[in-house]
């Protein structure tokens, strides 16, 4: 149905399957915070033209205190003292007769291992090891760079801490299988109830 399966696609139709509908198939765009939208934005451009060994002098200067207090963590973190090996860079990956794929906000190496960096000004997932983002682009990388040194970072910028989900042989094929269950799901989609408790953005079209 789909050329390519991002997390972001996954999580929608695991929340609900008519959302996913409203957005992905029928392509109905609803109004986003443009506050929360903005900031987010902000913080990954300065990181990404930061890691590229940019001049940000004008950038910082323009930061809000709140962008600032967020910027300086983030850029006092190890791993930005890492190699740099591309920033907000799409990759994607074939599994069984799927692509998945999307955009990591950046990957660092430091010896032999690499780091996938994901910022979030917001929360982080709760069960961060099997968040459809951590399997996709821990997936991405390996195939691409042919290694499993991989770590994946989920950047809390809300709280001031790192998660780190180290990937281990034993996860590639649990990965695999919970993104192609989820994929034949999706194929196999033809509608869906309305949720009795949706108070989602979509919930005015819901009938």
């Amino acid at each position: 149905m789909f050329q390519q399966l991002s997390p972001n696609m996954l999580k929608t139709y695991d929340e609900c399957p008519r959302k996913f509908d409203f957005r992905y198939i029928q392509n109905i765009q609803m109004p986003v915070n443009d506050d929360i939208f903005e900031f987010g934005k902000n913080i990954h451009a300065l990181a990404s033209y930061y890691l590229r060994k940019e001049n940000i002098d004008k950038m910082e200067a323009s930061l809000t205190s709140k962008e600032l207090e967020v910027w300086s963590y983030l850029k006092s973190c190890e791993y930005f003292s890492y190699d740099t090996v591309n920033t907000e860079y799409n990759l994607a990956v074939k599994i069984d007769n799927h692509f998945f794929g999307g955009r990591l906000d950046a990957l660092v190496k430091n010896a032999d291992r690499y780091y996938i960096l994901d910022y979030k000004t917001g929360s982080i997932p709760k069960n961060p090891k099997y968040d459809y983002q951590t399997m996709i682009y821990t997936l991405c990388v390996k195939e691409f760079f042919q290694t499993s040194n991989i770590t994946f970072v989920y950047m809390d910028l809300k709280n001031k801490k790192n998660i780190e989900i180290e990937f281990t042989q034993n996860d590639e094929n649990e990965y695999k299988l919970k993104l192609i269950n989820i994929a034949n799901k999706i194929d196999s989609y033809e509608s869906a109830p309305k949720q009795s408790s949706c108070n989602c953005e979509y919930s005015i079209l819901c009938y």
